[in-house]
């Protein structure tokens, strides 16, 4: 039997080890800005909510209670302004990660299908082409760069990973019009929509962008980063009712289940604003923090207008760069991790605890 994992790259954060260890050593420790991992409590209505649905004896159904789903639809009318939103166009997934990576698995893609992606993104989606053996493209712009008669999935992924980039409302409208003219399904990675500083992310299931129908298209959105709910593994996709019934029957089948605490919890987390707000006031602070810090240092940022990461150069080789910073105990991630395109940039989350930050930005003054 051939090993699946021989299918696929080398995991890239293995070798960032060694610049790990350097930056560890540093007399006031690391400030690790690398993974882009939530550092903030879980709000404490989400706890309650968790703790009180914690005596859940039965299994948990796929498609999640009906509290769950007006929950979501609820929220998917609100604020990505996809007014005709009902059940059928929502469906609770097991992370969104686990979705990017088996995605084109569930969509019965194969050897001569291609999944396409930005030149420059999150590395889960080549993975979740990889394992199913369809061919991964990578693009500037779909409806120039591919050939719509191999093409399958479209990722989108805006707000960008790594780079922080805004596709406009009118960039969608042409997108969704040239893949809906091609029968080419479109996923829309849109994770980081709540985290816009200097511009307005908009969803790709916004009236104005779609036309009021969802057909061939969804987007997917995860809690990890808005709530901090990272270790719960809550997320979900929204949008065309078939290709997500498609998906229903398959991961009923698969035995892909929301655990019903989770359920209650997102219930919570959505039907609550202040303490999205909460946090993105203390991303700001961060963001503007090491903003002023790296450019001091001699960075320079590009995009960077929304999500969680400073995309930054010294226009050098990114392992030079990241050697750099992991000498002053600082570690960040290389723009190389996300695609050739990269190669001079870094990556910096603004996920560390203020203290955190606040060292980083000391170090950056020396």
């Amino acid at each position: 039997m051939a090993a699946v994992s021989a299918r696929l790259p080398v995991f890239p954060w293995d070798k960032l080890e060694p610049y790990k260890a350097t930056a560890a050593a540093h007399p006031d420790g690391i400030v690790d800005l690398s993974v882009g991992t939530p550092v903030d409590p879980v709000p404490q209505l989400i706890q309650r909510a968790l703790v009180e649905a914690a005596d859940s004896p039965g299994y948990p159904t796929v498609w999640g209670t009906t509290a769950l789903r007006d929950a979501i639809t609820g929220w998917v009318r609100g604020r990505l302004g996809a007014s005709a939103a009902g059940h059928r166009n929502v469906l609770p997934v097991v992370g969104s990660k686990e979705l990017v990576a088996w995605l084109p698995t569930q969509l019965g893609l194969g050897a001569g299908d291609q999944v396409a992606y930005p030149r420059l993104a999150y590395p889960t989606y080549e993975v979740g082409a990889r394992l199913c053996g369809a061919e991964p493209v990578v693009y500037d712009d779909p409806t120039t760069d591919l050939d719509p008669a191999r093409v399958k999935l479209l990722w989108l992924n805006s707000p960008s990973n790594p780079t922080g980039a805004v596709l406009s409302k009118e960039e969608l409208v042409r997108i969704v019009a040239w893949a809906r003219e091609h029968g080419i399904l479109i996923f829309s990675d849109e994770c980081y929509l709540e985290l816009g500083w200097e511009a307005e992310p908009v969803s790709v299931l916004h009236d104005e962008v779609c036309g009021g129908s969802y057909e061939g298209i969804v987007s997917v959105h995860s809690l990890s980063k808005r709530s901090n709910l990272a270790g719960y593994r809550a997320a979900f996709i929204a949008g065309d009712a078939e290709v997500l019934g498609e998906l229903l029957q398959i991961r009923k089948h698969g035995g892909m289940m929301t655990a019903a605490p989770v359920q209650a919890a997102t219930v919570a987390a959505l039907g609550d604003d202040v303490h999205v707000e909460e946090q993105r006031v203390r991303y700001a602070a961060r963001r503007e923090a090491l903003r002023t810090a790296l450019e001091a240092h001699g960075f320079r940022i590009e995009h960077s207008e929304a999500s969680l990461y400073l995309w930054v150069t010294r226009d050098e080789p990114c392992w030079d760069t990241v050697a750099h910073l992991a000498g002053l105990g600082i570690l960040v991630a290389p723009g190389d991790f996300y695609g050739e395109a990269g190669a001079r940039f870094v990556r910096v989350a603004l996920t560390a605890t203020d203290e955190r930050v606040e060292a980083a930005v000391k170090r950056l003054a020396l």
